[in-house]
C-alpha cells in the first residue's frame, strides 16, 4: 500500500506571535509573584492577536473598554451580595436569577454609551467575576487582578504584534504578478495567507497589482478580499482597469474597419465568435449563437454577471472592440488560426492560440490589437504612476523578472515580502 504523504503548512506568524505572548504573560505572572490569574491574560492575547495592526487596535480596544464595563457591574453585584444581602443569597437560585437580570444591565449599558461592540467581553467579565469568584475570600482583589490581567494580555499583544525587524520599504517600484500559476494557486483560489499579507503590504505601501488574461469581473471573484488599489491590466493587455472606480482608464481597440473585416472572415468560415466591446464603462460582449458545448457553457456560466453583458445580434459598426475570443474542438481551432494567419490584415493584429484547461480538446483564438501587449500597458501604467522602476511576478521561466515555481506554496506574496520591504542588513 502506497504511503500517503502529508504537507502540513509552515505555521504563520500570527501563530509563533500569539504563542511568544502567551509565554511573555506567564514569565510576567511568575515576575509579579504568581498574583493574579495569567489565563485572562493570556486569553486577551489571543483575542487581540489579529492578522492585521489595526484590526488589533480595535479589539485591543474593546477589550479593554469592555474589560471595565464588566468589571463594574460585577463589583455592583459583590456590593449587593455581601452588604445588601449579608451573603445569604450565595448559593440560591435567586443569586442567578439577579445575575441574570444584571446580565441585561450590562448589555443595556453598552446600548447607552454608544459601545455595543464590546458588550460581549463585557458579559464575559461579569459572568467571570460574579459565577466563578463572587464567594472568593477577597472578590474585591479578584476585581482588581482580573482588570490588571486583561490590560497584561491586552498591552503584550500590542507589543508584539508591532515588533518587526528593520526593513527598507521599496516604494518607489511597481510590482506586477501575473494570475495563473503564480499567485493563485493550482486550484485557481488565492490563500488565505496570500490575502493577508497582500492587505499588509498594500497598505504600507506596496504599489502591488496584476497583470492578467482574465477579464475584470473575473479578477473580482479571484481576488475577493485583496484591496487591489492600484490599476490592474486585464484582457491580456488590451485594457486598464480601475476596480475601485469601475472605470477602464485605457483600453487597445480594434479598428471598425478591421473588426468588419473579422467579422465577415469569421461569417465566411461559419465560426462563432464572443465579441468584447466598451460602450462607456460597459463591457458588451457581443455573440450569434453556440456551435458547440463549451460555448453555451462559457455563456451560462458567465451572462449572469452583473459585470458581463451578453448581447445576441451582430457587431453594430462603430463599436469599440477590444478583442474577439473563439473556443474550437483543437483541430478545428488550428485550422482557423492557420486561416487567420493568411489574411492581409494578420499584421495589424494579435492572435493567439493555447489549450484550454476548462475544456479538455478545446483551444481559444484570441484577435487583439496588435498594440495590446502586458508590455505596453505596463509601461503606460508606469507613466501613469510617475514610477521608472517595475518588478514583475511569473510562472514561464525567462518571461518575468522573478520566476515563481510553486504557487501552491504561496511562493509569489513571499517574494514580493521580500522585494518590498527587505531587512535592512540583507539590503546593504
Amino acid at each position: 500500500m502506497e504511503r500517503i504523504r502529508r504537507r502540513f503548512p509552515i505555521p504563520g506568524q500570527r501563530i509563533l506571535r500569539s504563542a511568544c505572548a502567551v509565554g511573555l504573560c506567564f514569565g510576567i505572572y511568575f515576575l509579579r509573584g504568581q498574583k493574579g490569574i495569567p489565563f485572562y491574560s493570556a486569553l486577551a492575547v489571543l483575542q487581540c492577536m489579529q492578522p492585521y495592526h489595526e484590526n488589533t487596535l480595535a479589539v485591543a480596544k474593546r477589550r479593554t473598554i469592555g474589560t471595565f464595563m464588566g468589571a463594574f457591574w460585577g463589583l455592583i453585584i459583590i456590593l449587593l451580595e455581601i452588604y445588601g444581602f449579608e451573603g445569604k443569597l450565595y448559593g440560591t437560585a435567586a443569586v442567578y436569577l439577579l445575575i441574570a437580570c444584571f446580565t441585561g444591565v450590562v448589555l443595556y449599558s453598552t446600548v447607552i454609551l454608544k459601545i455595543t461592540d464590546t458588550a460581549y467581553f463585557s458579559c464575559v467579565v461579569f459572568l467571570s467575576i460574579t459565577v466563578m469568584h463572587i464567594k472568593d475570600a477577597d472578590p474585591y482583589l479578584f476585581v482588581l487582578n482580573r482588570i490588571v490581567d486583561t490590560l497584561i494580555g491586552v498591552v503584550l499583544a500590542l507589543l508584539v504584534n508591532s515588533l518587526h525587524l528593520p526593513r527598507k520599504k521599496n516604494k518607489d517600484i511597481l510590482f506586477i504578478s501575473g494570475v495563473d500559476d503564480t499567485i493563485l494557486d493550482s486550484q485557481g483560489s488565492l490563500s488565505t495567507y496570500s490575502k493577508v499579507e497582500l492587505n499588509r503590504l498594500i497598505e504600507q505601501g506596496a504599489n502591488f497589482t496584476i497583470s492578467t488574461m482574465r477579464t475584470p469581473a473575473n479578477i473580482r471573484g479571484a481576488f475577493a478580499g485583496v484591496n487591489l488599489r492600484l490599476p490592474v491590466i486585464a484582457m491580456d493587455g488590451a485594457v486598464l482597469y480601475d476596480l475601485k472606480e469601475n472605470y477602464y482608464l485605457m483600453s487597445y481597440e480594434i479598428s471598425d474597419i478591421l473588426a468588419s473585416g473579422i467579422s465577415a472572415f469569421l461569417e465566411q468560415m461559419e465560426v462563432e465568435s464572443f465579441t468584447n466591446v466598451l460602450i462607456d464603462d460597459m463591457l458588451v460582449i457581443y455573440y450569434k449563437d453556440f456551435s458547440n458545448e463549451a460555448q453555451w457553457d462559457i455563456y451560462t456560466k458567465l451572462h449572469k454577471s452583473p459585470y458581463r453583458n451578453y448581447v445576441k445580434r451582430p457587431i453594430p459598426k462603430g463599436e469599440r472592440v477590444l478583442y474577439f475570443m473563439l473556443i474550437e474542438e483543437k483541430a478545428a481551432a488550428e485550422h482557423i488560426y492557420n486561416c487567420l494567419m493568411e489574411q492581409p490584415w494578420k499584421d495589424e493584429l494579435r492572435i493567439i492560440m493555447y489549450d484550454s484547461h476548462d475544456y479538455p480538446g478545446y483551444a481559444y483564438i484570441k484577435i487583439f490589437n496588435k498594440e495590446a501587449t502586458r508590455e505596453n500597458m505596463l509601461q503606460n501604467l508606469m507613466k501613469r504612476l510617475n514610477i521608472q522602476k517595475s518588478v514583475t511576478f511569473g510562472s514561464i521561466e525567462g518571461k518575468s523578472d522573478i520566476y515563481i515555481q510553486n504557487a501552491d506554496k504561496n511562493e509569489m506574496v513571499k517574494a514580493l515580502k521580500k522585494q518590498f520591504e527587505p531587512v535592512i542588513w540583507e539590503a546593504r
